[in-house]
């Protein structure tokens, strides 16, 4: 009799029903584009405070 035991290979194994990705909308485009914005901005910011 076999026995099913659990092995390293099993949690890296593709599942048989995968997610799809949903679409971002273009509200989510314009928020992620602000905080990148944002954040160059402040690196921006910073690096010339501590390169200065």
């Amino acid at each position: 009799m076999l026995i099913k035991s659990f092995t390293v290979l099993q949690a890296f194994a593709r599942q048989k029903e995968e997610s799809q990705a949903k679409p971002i909308t273009r509200k989510q485009w314009i928020n992620a584009d602000r905080i990148v914005m944002i954040a160059l901005f402040l690196s921006v910011i910073v690096g010339a405070i501590l390169f200065s």
